[in-house]
């Protein structure tokens, strides 16, 4: 018998064709040369784009307009070599204004906002000023420093007052709160009040309670009750930091370890499992109800005679429900059954090459601090992209809109200038409408393309976080190619494989990870303008538009899915025989649709072992972390005793923990997809004999060697 296979001895191998094999291939090949040299060069220059419009953005942008509160001058409280250096906190002349309408269009409290040194300690209004001015002026002194500027005495009129705008009418015991005036609520037998009073004047004649001006301030209301959550959350950090410090370095190690002996114990988990879910699927509950429903009144009816019920709850008082979910759990089991008596060699494959990842970690270790590598670059990449965003949305010069209280002016959110604006027709057209500073702006060139650069800045962003992804996967799968090709293991694994892998996908395959990389930030980009568009049109949606917007969302979920799995295994490819995207990409899919079977079974088996765990690290450490800080453990060990919320060091362990955890098998999925490509390759190009071994190990070779899968004679 014939056969058609060519065997070659030079490079031009094509993985995608199983009728031609390299006869000299040994594993990744060593003389490469640059690919995808274009999408490298785009690469290079938008990364030099994206630091020139960081200089740029460092240049025109001042993050002082975050961190300090700004006037309704558009003056920073606080900056030092300004009037306002030794005026650290922003004071709200009318803080009743703020339940406005237009609080929650402009984003800015319609009353005009101050620089002061400190907060009002004690009530006063404006018209008790004029009344003790002439017998104790020291009230004076003290109610002036919350004025626009500086008077001699209180001449004016309150209805003058509150034209020029230039003085409160009234001030409430306050406290400063992110450099902000927020008025001193306590509670008293039950009752709130403000600075120890229920009622007070407001300064225009009218009576107040503090129920009102908390109703005012209801937005600054819950970060007042933020702040004392805030504070015994920080209490219990500094507490148990080091617990969770421990608890963490506990999972790094309980994680190394289930990698570890995975060679042992993979294939008993997955059958203990399996046979868990026959056991359960085949638990008689069904049969139960409807034997306990038999003689039941109005148990024989049908789904039809009942019709559509809103009471789910009367389906299942129904015999024909629990017969209907018998024959469907039986018909699951079956298929489950007969599932795994067919595809059992794949399986005995699947749970080999799990066995065999574990393996290939255990002979090249420094894998496992690869993603410290990777959670490094991408904390650059995320740092400098929010230093950037924030340098951006800072950019300009004060631009000032026109405000007032109600919201009803026909200038209402127009560009005003706050030197000239008493005098403009606006002022007399909208009375009480004031000229207040709303962000940062300009008209130039520069500031015109702002919302550009920061499109651009979410776009590169993508771009690089998809890319130190993409290195990580290309420079673990040249590591782990290299074990898997090595005939003798552990003696024929290259020196150093981790380092090398990675010096060779920067220096020749940088443009096809980035090629790989840019399909998937375009994707992204896009999936993200669907869901700002539906935020912000929602209300404008019916329910057409509604379903077309959710059907582009799971179709661009789904393509993204589709298009991580191609470039994972694209990037494998790249690995190993060093080809340009395409190539790989199309090699990669080739190769797995001859081998569909064996794909589904190992994703589904991986995926199992992976997500097991997680769970079993995950929760072995949150069980401790309860027990450590509930106090559950005192005779064993002392745990802290004085602690507000437990829950919130409780969570971060177990966040914490899952995170290292999936760092960890981050690594072994990687190796596992590494393998099992590598094992697809070794079985078309090689049949056992002398002159073409398989690469593959001992366990695996038993497996191929039972009457159900012969070896290939020459």
């Amino acid at each position: 018998e014939t056969s058609d296979t060519t065997y070659l001895e030079d490079d031009t191998y094509d993985a995608g064709d199983p009728k031609t094999f390299d006869l000299n291939f040994k594993g990744p090949v060593a003389k490469r040369s640059c690919t995808d040299v274009l999408c490298c060069i785009i690469f290079i220059l938008c990364i030099i784009g994206y630091i020139i419009l960081g200089l740029l953005a460092w240049v025109h942008g001042d993050p002082r307009r975050v961190a300090y509160p700004t006037d309704s001058k558009g003056h920073f409280c606080g900056q030092k070599g300004t009037p306002n250096e030794n005026k650290t906190i922003l004071f709200y002349f009318n803080l009743f204004s703020c339940t406005s309408p237009s609080v929650v269009i402009n984003l800015q409290c319609p009353t005009t906002q101050i620089c002061v040194s400190k907060c009002p300690e004690k009530f006063l209004t404006y018209m008790e000023i004029q009344f003790t001015y002439r017998t104790n002026k020291n009230y004076w002194t003290y109610y002036s420093q919350f004025c626009k500027s500086t008077f001699v005495k209180p001449a004016k009129t309150l209805t003058q007052v509150l034209l020029d705008d230039d003085c409160p009418i009234a001030i409430f015991p306050s406290k400063p709160f992110l450099q902000r005036c927020f008025p001193d609520f306590s509670t008293k037998n039950g009752t709130l009040t403000v600075g120890n009073k229920t009622t007070f004047e407001d300064g225009s004649g009218k009576t107040r309670n503090a129920i009102e001006l908390r109703a005012a301030a209801n937005r600054v209301n819950k970060i007042l009750d933020a702040r004392t959550i805030g504070m015994k959350i920080f209490e219990d950090y500094a507490t148990t930091w080091y617990w969770i410090l421990l608890g963490l370095i506990i999972a790094m190690f309980l994680s190394w370890m289930f990698v570890i002996l995975l060679r042992y114990i993979a294939g008993l988990l997955f059958w203990v499992f399996m046979v868990g879910v026959i056991g359960i699927i085949g638990y008689g509950h069904c049969y139960q109800e409807y034997c306990n429903l038999q003689g039941q009144p109005n148990s024989h009816l049908t789904v039809y005679d009942i019709g559509i019920q809103t009471d789910i709850s009367m389906y299942f008082q129904l015999k024909q429900t629990w017969f209907t979910f018998m024959v469907i759990l039986c018909l699951l089991e079956v298929f489950i059954i007969l599932m795994l008596i067919f595809l059992r060699e794949r399986i005995r494959i699947s749970i080999a090459l799990l066995k065999e990842g574990s393996k290939a970690i255990g002979y090249i270790p420094t894998t496992l601090v690869y993603p410290l590598l990777t959670f490094i670059f991408l904390s650059i990449c995320i740092s400098y992209w929010a230093v950037i965003a924030v340098y951006l949305a800072t950019s300009g010069v004060p631009v000032y809109k026109v405000i007032t209280p109600e919201g009803q002016c026909k200038h209402e959110n127009t560009t005003c200038d706050p030197e000239i604006f008493n005098t403009t027709e606006i002022a007399k057209a909208c009375p009480g409408a004031q000229c207040n500073f709303a962000f940062y702006g300009g008209k130039s060139l520069y500031h015109q393309y702002i919302p550009t650069f920061q499109i651009f800045n979410l776009f590169v962003f993508l771009w690089l976080i998809n890319f130190v992804i993409a290195l990580g996967q290309c420079a673990l799968a040249g590591a782990f190619a290299s074990y898997y090709w090595a005939l003798k293991k552990p003696d024929d694994i290259p020196p150093y494989p981790l380092f090398t892998a990675f010096g060779r996908a920067i220096r020749y395959h940088t443009g096809s990870l980035a090629f790989g990389s840019l399909i998937l930030a375009s994707i992204q980009i896009f999936r993200i303008v669907l869901e700002y568009l539906d935020r912000h049109l929602k209300e404008a949606q019916n329910n057409i538009s509604k379903f077309l917007q959710c059907c582009l969302k799971c179709c661009f979920w789904c393509l993204e899915t589709v298009v991580k799995f191609l470039n994972r295994n694209a990037y494998i490819m790249i690995a190993i025989y060093g080809k340009n995207f395409c190539k790989s990409a199309r090699e990669a899919f080739n190769l797995l649709m001859r081998n569909v079977l064996k794909v589904a079974v190992m994703d589904n088996v991986t995926d199992f072992v992976l997500i097991l765990g997680k769970i079993l690290v995950t929760g072995c450490i949150g069980v401790l972390a309860f027990l450590l800080f509930t106090q559950r453990l005192p005779t064993i060990i002392e745990g802290p005793t004085s602690l507000n919320y437990y829950w919130v060091p409780l969570l971060t362990v177990i966040i914490g923990s899952y995170l290292v955890a999936h760092g960890f098998f981050s690594v072994y999925a990687m190796c596992v997809d590494t393998i099992f490509i590598c094992f697809l390759e070794d079985m078309e190009r090689n049949d056992g004999s002398t002159e073409r071994p398989y690469y593959m190990s001992q366990s695996l070779l038993k497996i191929l060697n039972e009457p159900s899968m012969q070896t290939k004679k020459p």
